[in-house]
């Protein structure tokens, strides 16, 4: 399982907020397409 599909597994059964997978973009595990891919929000650095 690559980082992209853990974080969305874990966005997808509540197990991490949007905030959270922001911070994995922040650390980048992720990027800012993915973060968009996941949550379906634009990704804005908070």
């Amino acid at each position: 399982m690559s980082d992209f599909e853990r974080v969305k597994y874990y966005f997808e059964k509540g197990w991490a907020t949007a905030a959270q997978v922001r911070m994995y973009v922040q650390y980048g595990v992720i990027t800012d397409g993915e973060f968009e891919q996941i949550t379906g929000e634009p990704y804005a650095a908070a």
